[in-house]
């Protein structure tokens, strides 16, 4: 559930995989393991993806808040097409 989450919310704001993979200072290859969940997620990982993504790290812990991040960056895109 944490791997998926943090994919929803990751293409939710537009951000890469490589992105995300330089600011863990890890491989490609090596961040698509990690969010794919053949790699643990460790809780110094999460809280870089979570700085790096604008989000507390308990947001990618409970669907509820993931779908609410997602609603958010979708009216916001709204807003800023209009």
């Amino acid at each position: 559930m944490i791997h998926k989450n943090v994919e929803r919310i990751r293409k939710s704001k537009g951000v890469t995989k490589t992105y995300l993979a330089n600011k863990l200072g890890m491989s490609l290859q090596g961040y698509r393991y990690l969010e794919s969940g053949e790699t643990r997620l460790d809780a110094e990982r999460l809280k870089v993806i979570a700085q790096s993504l604008g989000e507390e790290p308990a947001v990618f812990f409970d669907n509820k808040l993931t779908e609410s991040v997602i609603i958010r960056m979708q009216n916001n895109s709204a807003w800023e097409v209009s």
